[in-house]
């Protein structure tokens, strides 16, 4: 019993330290996850680059975005940051 006492600051660090830190990181990656895997064609995105630029096309694993003076550029999914509210 006296073990489980000592113990017990050191499970409760733990379990704070994943309420605090670690779950809220998993559902922004989630969210960041989700948000790659619906982008569609039009969508206005910021890459994590900080470029400004639409989405011409789509494919599995890559997106060609197209800038605003017309220059075609092919980009990794997960380099998209955000898509752009209108």
């Amino acid at each position: 019993m006296d073990m489980l006492v000592s113990l017990l600051p050191i499970i409760l660090m733990f379990v704070i330290f994943y309420f605090l830190l670690i779950r809220p990181q998993q559902k922004r990656q989630k969210n960041v996850r989700e948000m790659q895997t619906n982008l569609q064609k039009g969508d206005d995105v910021v890459t994590i680059g900080g470029l400004h630029a639409k989405v011409h096309a789509l494919d599995e694993a890559s997106i060609v975005l197209i800038t605003g003076d017309g220059a075609k550029l092919t980009y990794d999914r997960s380099a998209v940051r955000e898509v752009k509210q209108i």
